[in-house]
């Protein structure tokens, strides 16, 4: 093989084992994005942008309580606008905003306000199970003082995993189990047959008899779930 022939073959070579490279790089770098969370939703009116917005349910599924709305506010505007209000359509229950200690819910200009987590702003609905399930899309709307209504759909997913200090700050404990009430006890034993010891006592039950119907042993005096506050 002629030098020339043999310059041409390694710059050949050359060139394959980069695009080779890459290409097995690119395989790889597939299969681990199917394991990144993927972008929340986000949408944006006027000056005003919502993004990372999420409704995070309870971590149990079958749990009823509170559910928590998470975003992150934007306002690239001059002036700044107040989050007068947060709505979930066909939610019973109106949206409780509350400012992060020591701040209120104004978004500044050229600024952000986060709702949810730790030492935020918080936004809970205190229930929404009848229409909010995990894994949908469900319509939210955030009003400005001057931007007015912005709407978006944001995903639902239960407070676990990498939602968990997002979630709600009320989780309801498990309810305690209640045995079930006691058969009405009769009002007397079986009368003893004639001529057997006792035929002749009295039938009226003794203050401590315990056959007088109390519930039985084990049963709590009320089956409502207590819940545990944390705070954000």
């Amino acid at each position: 093989m002629s030098s020339s022939l043999r310059r041409g073959a390694l710059a050949a070579s050359a060139i394959a084992f980069p695009l080779a490279m890459l290409a097995a790089c690119g395989a790889g770098n597939d299969a681990q994005t199917l394991e990144i969370r993927p972008d929340n939703a986000a949408t944006s009116v006027g000056t005003i942008k919502v993004q990372n917005a999420l409704v995070i349910t309870q971590p149990d599924a079958k749990a009823t309580g509170p559910l928590a709305i998470s975003a992150t506010l934007f306002n690239s505007g001059t002036k700044a606008q107040t989050l007068q209000s947060i709505t979930v359509p066909g939610a019973n229950d109106s949206v409780e905003l509350k400012a992060a200690k020591g701040q209120s819910l104004s978004v500044p200009a050229h600024g952000s306000l986060v709702i949810g987590g730790k030492d935020n702003a918080s936004a809970m609905l205190a229930s929404g199970g009848e229409i909010v399930r995990n894994g949908n899309a469900q319509k939210v709307t955030f009003t400005f003082s001057q931007t007015g209504a912005v709407s978006l759909r944001a995903f639902v997913v239960p407070a676990t995993s990498y939602f968990t200090k997002w979630g709600p700050s009320e989780i309801p404990s498990a309810p305690a189990a209640t045995s079930s009430p006691s058969a009405t006890a009769s009002s007397s034993a079986s009368a003893p047959a004639a001529g057997e010891p006792g035929a002749g006592a009295s039938t009226s039950a003794k203050p401590d008899d315990k056959t007088s119907g109390a519930p039985a042993e084990g049963a709590t005096p009320s089956d409502s779930a207590s819940q545990s506050a944390a705070g954000h």
